[in-house]
């Protein structure tokens, strides 16, 4: 897996599909043909048997190239490791291989217009014959979905009661019509191409991921999870690198002449940028830790710890790019083309604390902390 070609072509076009707002075929490319879109697929179905820790050490690495690219590649691996533990024995057989070989770069259609990304409900109705289901789905937000090879898709249950009981489904491209609904021009995040889109059509029943309308098993123990550690990884990568090119800047000649690398007023800003970063990280792999370590990550001190990570990462990362900005300043913080690239982190990392709101996430930990009379820590 020659993952140098891939940072190196993740860097080259970067500005280019952020200017854009374009998907990074390019380095979508590279991870089909190096075998990271397998790269969570067990080794006996020919994929890479990588762990979750190994995909957050990756799309670390890959953001402080590009967020985009490197949320990209953890969503596909949230979605990946779905299939992984989730599918049928026939739909795994089926599916894994081609994950394995590269050919399947995968799409969550999981929002819907009304209920936004809250995943635990759906109000898409599915009809089914009983060997198929035929499926009409509406989604405000599909990541990577006009150069998806197949999508993971939500509706209701066919016999459902209650919004609450969701499948999850996979289908390919070739079973179903894809029409994109509208364009992506955002302020940050531009490359990942999250249009509006629908799909139409009739995928076997076999296709169903899961048990039927048991979606929330894979919600808690698998896309929750892997959603809040890969995102936060994401941003934990791109501050990172952003403070890495600082650094370096201010201790190459140009920044010498340039700024007082004495200065009280710098130091003590390096170092509060320094310690969100690291409180992050430290965070990060306590909760990585306990979530591959965890048999029942339902209960209520793991749930609590996963949602403090999302909300800490997204407001800590946010603010370290934020206050690099005020310390080298406008020439070098905040034009566009700056080499310091921090006015492109900056606008990505606005997203963070609205992809799966923050205030939501506050709320849920509040009632979560009244479940927990202990106050047990993990």
């Amino acid at each position: 897996m020659n993952l140098d070609e891939l940072f190196a072509v993740t860097a080259e076009h970067a500005a280019r599909t952020d200017r854009e707002a374009a998907f990074p075929v390019e380095a979508l490319d590279v991870m089909r043909a190096n075998g990271m879109l397998g790269f969570v697929v067990p080794t006996e179905h020919g994929g890479g048997g990588g762990s979750v820790t190994e995909v957050l050490d990756l799309t670390l690495r890959l953001a402080r190239e590009d967020m985009s690219v490197a949320m990209i590649f953890t969503m596909h691996c949230q979605q990946a490791l779905a299939l992984v533990r989730h599918a049928n024995p026939e739909l795994a057989a089926r599916v894994l291989p081609r994950l394995a070989r590269g050919e399947l770069y995968l799409a969550s259609v999981t929002t819907e217009r009304g209920k936004g990304g809250h995943l635990l409900s759906s109000e898409s109705v599915v009809h089914s014959d009983g060997s198929h289901l035929k499926i009409d789905r509406d989604a405000p937000i599909v990541t990577g979905g006009p150069h998806a090879d197949a999508y993971l898709v939500t509706v209701l249950a066919p016999d459902a009661t209650s919004p609450s009981q969701v499948s999850l489904v996979y289908a390919e491209r070739s079973e179903v019509d894809v029409e994109v609904l509208g364009g992506w021009q955002p302020l940050g995040m531009r490359a990942t191409r999250s249009v509006p889109m629908r799909l139409t059509g009739q995928v076997p029943v076999r296709n169903l991921v899961g048990e039927p309308g048991g979606f929330r098993e894979i919600v808690t123990g698998t896309f929750g999870p892997l959603a809040h550690l890969g995102w936060s990884a994401a941003w934990l990568g791109t501050a990172a690198g952003a403070l890495s090119r600082v650094v370096q800047f201010l201790r190459g000649e140009a920044g010498r002449k340039q700024f007082d690398t004495t200065s009280e007023l710098l130091l003590t800003g390096l170092a509060k940028v320094r310690g969100r970063i690291d409180t992050v990280h430290s965070l990060l792999r306590n909760t990585s830790r306990v979530v591959e370590s965890t048999e029942d990550l339902t209960q209520p001190p793991v749930q609590l710890l996963l949602n403090t990570l999302k909300i800490t990462a997204a407001e800590q990362c946010f603010t370290a790019v934020d206050e690099l900005i005020e310390l080298v300043g406008l020439r070098h913080g905040y034009l566009t083309g700056s080499p310091l690239r921090l006015e492109q982190a900056f606008r990505d990392l606005r997203s963070a604390s609205l992809n799966y709101g923050n205030q939501r996430l506050y709320l849920a930990n509040g009632t979560l902390s009244l479940l927990d009379q202990q106050v047990r820590l993990v």
